[in-house]
């Protein structure tokens, strides 16, 4: 018989619909393996074992709103099964499952820290729009997972809760700077969980842990979208262990969007589309193969070897379920990266900081903060303007392939204590050769999602990327799916945690 945690989000959903499984046990189970595991991890920074067992006794009470299962599991493996024609269900479509907010995401009642000792103690008194999708789509918040300050970095590591652990080695890294959700995901301490992506952030943890990271095309997610931010880099998506669970998740956040208040750019996607997609992973496909990264221009990039085993080994894989690949370079992309530096330090420069926060600042928040302030107009215009151009030259070299496809990740997940966390443009150098392909991504506002495609002598996850076209998240889910049977990645658990 399996254990809870051992089921997948979409096994566990398909449970709670036939009524034989209830919310309360599946959130006292999870909430059970927090307590053994997160002290190892530094996962959570916050539980909230009365709200969630509250939140999970009014579901029941209420009942599903669709407790006549519309669909079948069948068996694939011991404890695998894959769902058969399930329906869409966009009401509600997260019932009983539990997850946690990220904490730069204000949930009503809980302390949201935002990473940073200068928010240390805030108790948030409003809940975000994307809580309020996924409370409304039937989820359980069990509390708030770990960042870096303000999310600033492709690492996990703060003074306020200090560092994430992964999994597969609690001497490195998880990544970052949805660290903690990954590493919740990864050790089964939650079925799945939201992140936040405004360079690599939900599909570098995803990499390093070892678990499928969506990061959306811009716009798809309402209380995520990045419209209206500065650069439009930000995007709220879904970490999981399977596609299809990562499909799930992504349509719970999508929620219904009201086209009165949103002029999404992604295209709109039908109720259930998402994970029409996952469970029907038909199709062969042109996908183009890309080697560099617009951060050559400045920095040495490379791939470490296990990161060419797995970059090969993809390859083989795709190759051998009837894609067609090509190798195609990346044009124009020199300016790139003084372009993002200006908005790195932008973004710790616009933070509201009341009395003396400024002196609970991390010293690479700080220096950024400060030399953000100082960043003229045209400089911050011109930065935009390279983004614009940047964004419309990458979908046009992009345009004649179904998927794009490149390394997760330059370097394997590195020591917790790796990173400079005194000098910003050290810290900054380290970042870039760790995660050279991802936020060209966000810049494009195109979908993307990181495919853990195998694992290296270590024992550690060593992934994969997929691009898709604008607004196409279907087909890298197909793409996914395919490997995903091919690979059986879902079944793999980070010693000692399973």
């Amino acid at each position: 018989m399996a254990e809870l945690h051992e089921l997948t989000a979409r096994e566990q959903s398909f449970l709670l619909r036939t009524g034989a499984l209830r919310p309360g046990e599946l959130v006292e189970h999870y909430l059970s393996r927090i307590e053994k595991y997160n002290h190892d991890l530094g996962a959570f920074i916050a539980q909230d074992a009365e709200g969630a067992r509250a939140r999970a006794a009014a579901l029941e009470a209420a009942g599903h709103p669709h407790a006549a299962p519309t669909g079948s599991f069948t068996r694939v493996a011991p404890n695998s099964f894959r769902i058969e024609s399930p329906g869409a269900e966009p009401e509600q479509i997260l019932w009983g499952l539990p997850l946690a907010d990220k904490d730069l995401t204000e949930r009503a009642g809980l302390p949201t820290t935002f990473g940073s000792r200068a928010f240390a103690g805030h108790v948030s008194t409003r809940s975000e729009e994307l809580v309020q999708t996924l409370d409304a789509a039937g989820a359980v918040s069990l509390g708030k997972t770990n960042t870096p300050e303000f999310g600033q970095h492709g690492f996990t590591e703060n003074l306020v809760a200090g560092p994430t652990r992964n999994p597969y080695n609690t001497a490195l890294h998880a990544g970052g700077s949805s660290g903690g959700a990954a590493a919740a995901v990864a050790a089964r301490l939650l079925p799945f969980a939201p992140g936040s992506d405004g360079g690599g952030s939900i599909r570098i943890p995803a990499a390093a842990t070892g678990l499928v990271g969506v990061k959306p095309s811009r716009g798809r997610v309402p209380g995520g979208s990045a419209i209206g931010s500065v650069g439009g880099l930000a995007v709220a998506g879904p970490l999981a262990r399977t596609v299809g669970d990562a499909a799930l998740l992504l349509e719970g956040m999508i929620g219904t969007p009201d086209p009165a208040r949103y002029a999404l750019r992604a295209p709109e996607l039908a109720p259930g589309a998402l994970l029409h997609a996952a469970d029907n992973p038909q199709g062969r496909f042109r996908i183009a193969v890309l080697r560099d990264s617009p951060w050559a221009d400045d920095y040495e990039i490379g791939l470490d070897a296990a990161g060419e085993r797995s970059f090969a080994e993809g390859i083989e894989h795709l190759r051998a379920l009837g894609h067609v690949l090509e190798e195609i370079p990346l044009l124009r992309s020199e300016g790139y990266s003084a372009a993002f530096r200006v908005l790195w330090r932008m973004f710790p420069a616009a933070v509201p900081l009341g009395s003396g926060g400024e002196a609970l600042l991390e010293p690479v928040t700080a220096a950024l903060r400060e030399r953000g302030r100082h960043v003229p107009a045209l400089d911050l215009m011109g930065a935009l303007g390279f983004f614009a151009r940047f964004e419309r030259d990458v979908i046009e070299q992009f345009s004649g392939y179904d998927a794009v496809l490149t390394p997760a990740l330059g370097q394997s997940p590195r020591p917790v204590g790796f990173y400079d966390l005194e000098d910003p443009d050290e810290s900054f150098r380290q970042q870039v050769l760790y995660s050279p392909w991802t936020s060209f991504v966000n810049v494009a506002g195109l979908p993307a999602v990181s495919l853990p495609v195998s694992v290296d002598e270590q024992g550690l996850p060593s992934a994969i990327q997929l691009i898709g076209r604008p607004g196409d998240e279907p087909t890298l889910l197909r793409v996914g799916a395919q490997l995903e049977d091919r690979i059986r990645w879902q079944e793999r658990t980070p010693p000692g945690f399973a």
